[in-house]
């Protein structure tokens, strides 16, 4: 019988998503379970194992049509060894051989990469990104992650560390970052960063703002609260998020003008402001970008959603 499914598995911090592909990337079942993070994550791979064994005999789907699996993985990846190192969200203190154990247990080869450049293939192969081979991914959640793509291929760089979008410096000696450096887009275009920004300016800020009162009054802030602020009209929400847009687009164009993918997109948690955010990050954007990137790259939100990291990380396994 013909090879034809992939197996996705996008491995995050709270949950681990699964799903059976064809091999032209349509999903035809997908589930989830929790991230047992428990004893240092020992029960993490096991789990993946028994999952995807019981569902493999739930849809009597024959073994041999698998042609492989791939996984999104957080922390760093050695694509030679199969290992896995600094994925303190899933409390793995140690190497972690991860390939070597799940195709025993599994049976299928199995290729893994990095969370974020998962996602990116995804939208590059079935999303924003109309499987084009030139596409540059940045996602904005609670961190601020990338995957570049060029002629086809993920860019990893010598030491694995290419696409570490996060880490242009868009404001030289500014915020402090986790990696050590300062003034790291992370720190000004993460929802924590975008919470950050609006507190700094919360206490120059003099004239009456909803925001404002709400920063001095304690209450909870969000990126999102910022962003429907923003969008209500309030004028300092607003100041701050032309401060995140003139970051983004800073950096995006820095990006695109390297790189001059077909498509620049954006996405994660704080990309679901949407075009509100998307065209000012755009107007910035133009103003950075070389003449010919201006009018050959595109800005565009992912189209993926959460399923980006199982399509991405079954596209691994097509190799």
């Amino acid at each position: 019988m013909a090879k034809d499914k992939l197996i996705g598995v996008d491995l995050g911090g709270t949950t681990i998503k699964f799903a059976i592909l064809t091999d032209e990337g349509e999903i035809k079942q997908k589930w989830s379970i929790k991230t047992n993070t428990f004893d240092e994550g020992s029960h993490i791979v096991p789990d993946i194992i028994e999952s995807i064994n019981h569902h493999l005999d739930l849809y009597q789907l024959d073994p041999e049509r698998i042609i492989g699996i791939g996984m999104g993985t957080p922390g760093t990846v050695n694509r030679e060894t199969g290992t896995v190192t600094g994925a303190f969200n899933l409390n793995w203190k140690t190497e972690q051989p991860v390939k070597a154990n799940i195709e025993t247990g599994t049976g299928f080869k199995l290729t893994l990469d990095n969370d974020a450049n998962a996602a990116a293939l995804g939208e590059a192969w079935k999303g924003a990104g109309n499987n084009d081979d030139e596409v540059s991914f940045i996602t904005l959640g609670t961190g601020v992650g990338g995957g570049l793509v060029s002629n086809g291929q993920l860019i990893h760089g010598t030491a694995g560390a290419g696409g570490e979008v996060g880490h242009v410096v868009v404001e030289p000696n500014g915020y402090l970052c986790t990696c050590g450096n300062h003034g790291c887009l992370e720190q000004y275009a993460s929802a924590t960063g975008v919470v950050r920004l609006a507190q700094d300016s919360a206490e120059e800020y003099v004239g009456s703002s909803k925001l404002k009162q709400m920063i001095s009054d304690g209450d909870e802030v969000t990126s999102k609260i910022v962003f429907d602020l923003a969008k209500d009209g309030d004028f300092l929400a607003n100041e701050v998020v032309n401060k995140v847009a003139y970051y983004l687009g800073y950096a995006t164009a820095a990006i695109s003008n390297i790189l001059n993918p077909s498509a620049i997109i954006i996405g994660g948690g704080v990309a679901a402001a949407g075009e509100f955010l998307r065209a000012r990050i755009e107007k910035e954007w133009t103003k950075f970008a070389f003449p010919t990137v201006r009018v050959s790259t595109r800005v565009k939100l992912a189209e993926l959603g959460n399923d980006a990291g199982v399509i991405g990380a079954a596209s691994l396994a097509r190799v």
